[in-house]
């Protein structure tokens, strides 16, 4: 496979807005460079090599001094490069790691120390490699460990799965976070059964969302306009447990890259009221992730 090329970052654009001081890009990955970290032979998916430096390049044209790694499928379950970005970055940076289920509790407890503060999980059906086979089976035997250390999850799920989801959460009593809108679709509405669900949740406050990927819920590239609503009905809903990131390098797209800095400045416009824009990307991550 592949790997395409990252953009300069002096291309990006820059934000319309000032972002808030201590603004958390709170979903993004790091890849690479492979000739230290080596991409997954199993990956689903080859991505631009977005080592740390290219990564703090991004976060300082847009103005962002804090930010949550999450561990991509590229590099399956060796966190080495999340890893070695803690070490470098211990102040501005936290993570979401994925690992065994055979993980002992004391490299789980390593992690934790060097800042992962969530496991990943992907509760989807597996289709043709698109998704890791680390779903809730991989949770519920690494759950004890992760309570133990104050380790919360984050699910990347179809929200329609939250009422089977939810019952067998029933003991467990640290944050639960969804990836990417609950995997909904803009062209579905905000009346479709998935995004209702998602949101009443949400309003329960029984679970965090990220409100980042807006390409990922709709198809109308550049302003993905239709996922406006998804966006502010979950604002509505409860802007206290939401969080936004750029989900830079934007892996597994093959056409209509987004430009981060427009994705930035569309957050900002679907989310006029400052104090609600300074909790998602300041408050709530720095609460979160422990900041």
């Amino acid at each position: 496979m592949d790997s395409p090329c990252l953009p300069p970052v002096e291309n990006l654009k820059k934000p319309e807005l000032a972002t808030p001081k201590q603004a958390c890009d709170a979903h993004f990955h790091i890849f690479g460079p492979v000739s230290r970290f080596p991409y997954s032979p199993a990956r689903a998916y080859t991505p631009p090599e977005a080592p740390l430096e290219a990564l703090l390049a991004m976060h300082a044209r847009l103005g962002f001094a804090r930010g949550v790694v999450v561990q991509g499928n590229a590099h399956g379950t060796d966190n080495s490069a999340l890893l070695d970005a803690l070490e470098r970055e211990p102040k501005r940076l936290r993570a979401v790691a994925i690992v065994k289920e055979d993980t002992e509790r004391r490299e789980l407890e390593r992690m934790a120390l060097a800042g992962v503060r969530a496991l990943r999980f992907h509760h989807q059906p597996r289709q043709g490699g698109t998704y890791s086979s680390l779903g809730f089976a991989a949770f519920e035997k690494l759950a004890p460990h992760m309570a133990e250390l104050g380790l919360h999850v984050q699910f990347f799920m179809d929200a329609r799965g939250l009422p089977d989801l939810m019952p067998l959460l029933k003991g467990w009593n640290l944050p639960v976070v969804l990836d990417h809108f609950g995997s909904t679709k803009a062209a579905e509405g905000t009346a479709a059964p998935g995004f209702q669900t998602l949101r009443r949740f949400l309003s329960e406050g029984r679970i965090w969302v990220k409100i980042s990927g807006a390409y990922r819920a709709s198809e109308q590239y550049p302003d993905y306009a239709d996922a406006r609503a998804l966006h502010e009905a979950l604002i509505a809903a409860n802007p206290d447990q939401l969080l936004w990131g750029t989900d830079w390098p934007h892996p597994r797209l093959e056409k209509n890259m987004p430009d981060t800095g427009h994705l930035l400045d569309l957050f900002n416009a679907w989310t006029p009221d400052s104090g609600v824009r300074h909790k998602i990307l300041a408050e709530n991550p720095a609460r979160l992730y422990g900041f």
